[in-house]
């Protein structure tokens, strides 16, 4: 039974989405709530990803722009749902700044990994042209 709920969850999903993006948003609503409901009721969590898609207060569907604004804020991405207000906070990890050692990394073969660069003055590492 859990089995055959996680597909009709996964195909209600798939059926929002394309009501969304032919503008039927009531009926992308509809099959949220009736997700929704099908997780309950046998007990199934849903996916993340699904969990991102609609309104915790209302099972609106958001769509950017139409039912649901985006904040960025230092550390958090706002979301704010149109339709009923309620916020939805989440946290944004931050990607690590690439270094210069983790860029000659990532472009030098693999022979050159791990070498030493001795740099001098740059006249000496260029070869003087006739």
């Amino acid at each position: 039974m859990v089995r055959i709920a996680r597909e009709r969850i996964d195909d209600l999903f798939g059926l929002a989405e394309q009501e969304s993006q032919r503008g039927e948003l009531e009926l992308a609503h509809r099959y949220v709530v009736l997700a929704r409901e099908i997780g309950a009721r046998y007990n199934v969590r849903l996916l993340p990803e699904y969990r991102e898609m609609y309104c915790r207060g209302c099972s609106t569907y958001w769509v950017e722009g139409r039912t649901v604004r985006t904040r960025l804020r230092p550390g958090h991405r706002v979301r704010t749902c149109l339709r009923c207000g309620r916020a939805r906070r989440s946290r944004i990890r931050r990607v690590p700044a690439m270094t210069a050692e983790s860029a000659l990394e990532r472009r030098a073969p693999a022979a050159f990994q791990g070498a030493i660069l001795v740099g001098g003055d740059e006249d000496e590492r260029r070869p003087e042209r006739p």
